[in-house]
Order: C-alpha cells, then sequence, then structure tokens
C-alpha cells in the first residue's frame, strides 16, 4: 500500500543512489563543448533509465529463482566493475588533456558529445542499485507486488534524471569559468571521475 512515508524512503533512496550520477553529470555539463538541451536532456536521461533499470533487473533476477539472492554475491565484483569502467573513462580525458597541454602544437579536438561514454558512464554509477533490487524481493513476501516494483524504481529513476539535469546544469556553468582552458577542464572532470570510481571501489571493500 502506497503511503507518503513509503514515498519519501524511496524518493531518500533514489537521492543516495543518484549522488555518483549528480557528480559525473556535473563533469560532463563542464566537459563537453558541443553541449545543448537536448544533449543535457540525453545524459540525464540515460543515468535515470540505468538507475531505474539495474534495481528492476536485480529483483526480477532474483523472482525468476525464486529465492532470495545474497547481494554479497554482487557485492564481490560490482565496485570493481564500477571503477574499471570510470577509471578508464576518467584517466583517458586526462591523459588526452596533458597530452594537449604539452604538445598544443597538435591542436586536439575538443571534446565532443558521446552518447557510448555517457552510457557506459549511467552503468557505472549505477551497478550498486543491483543490491537494492535484489532487496526488494525480500519484502515480497510482505505484500510487494510487481506492479509496485515497477512503481519504486520509477521514483529512484524520474529522482536520478531531475538531480542529473540539475547536475548538467551546474556542470555547464562551471565550464564557462574555464572558458579557453578546456585542457584544464578536462584534467579537473577526468580526476573526478577518477576520484568517483575511488570512492565506490574502497566503499565497496570496506
Amino acid at each position: 500500500m502506497w503511503t507518503w512515508e513509503l514515498i519519501l524512503s524511496i524518493f531518500l533512496i533514489g537521492v543516495s543512489l543518484s549522488m555518483d550520477a549528480f557528480a559525473v553529470s556535473i563533469c560532463d555539463g563542464m566537459c563537453y563543448t558541443d553541449l545543448n538541451k537536448r544533449k543535457g536532456g540525453v545524459i540525464s536521461a540515460a543515468f535515470g533509465i540505468f538507475q531505474m533499470g539495474m534495481p528492476l533487473i536485480g529483483f526480477f533476477v532474483a523472482f525468476a529463482l525464486s529465492q532470495v539472492i545474497n547481494t554479497e554475491y554482487i557485492d564481490m565484483f560490482d565496485h570493481w566493475v564500477a571503477f574499471a569502467l570510470l577509471a578508464f573513462v576518467g584517466g583517458k580525458m586526462i591523459f588526452d588533456a596533458v597530452r594537449e597541454m604539452r604538445h598544443p602544437e597538435e591542436q586536439l579536438s575538443e571534446k565532443r558529445f558521446s552518447l557510448l561514454e555517457v552510457t557506459v558512464q549511467a552503468v557505472a554509477t549505477s551497478i550498486d542499485a543491483l543490491a537494492v533490487g535484489i532487496g526488494m524481493i525480500a519484502m515480497y513476501s510482505d505484500g510487494v507486488t510487481e506492479v509496485t516494483v515497477w512503481g519504486y524504481t520509477a521514483i529512484i529513476g524520474a529522482t536520478t534524471f531531475l538531480i542529473s539535469v540539475a547536475g548538467v546544469f551546474l556542470g555547464t556553468r562551471v565550464g564557462k569559468l574555464f572558458q579557453r582552458k578546456t585542457s584544464l577542464a578536462r584534467v579537473l572532470g577526468g580526476v573526478i571521475l577518477v576520484g568517483i570510481g575511488l570512492k565506490i571501489l574502497i566503499e565497496g571493500l570496506l
């Protein structure tokens, strides 16, 4: 049964899950030089969709196996996958920016919007939500239905979308402070991504 207390608790779960997406969306807003409202919307939608989809995958996989899956199986590797993806994307940004600063005559191209890169970021920042979906199966015996699970994850996805919109907007404003210093913006963006990956890894190991 839906109550305001339940909606608030799911919303707060969505906020906590979307903090990494918020930080990465700020990074995208800073670094993509061809960003516009449509592309900003795509970035936010990607984070929202994957943040909704991962709990659904976790729930229905657990449900299909007809048992409560111990989230330790997910916890064993999810932080390593997220770290590897974010470290790769962030490391490449740093490498390209440093190379541009050391060899300005090469005139490296500006960082353009990449749907593939955004998708990788969305996957990396939403992997931990798998465990949330698996945890929902434990509530199945308490009256939670497949329909309500869709509602729960929709709230999480919508929350992430709105927070990511704010992140992209903030990132574009911060990016304007750098203006022509695009290499410095890329370095900072890459460091943010690697830092988020390290945060996820350390939290997973602890």
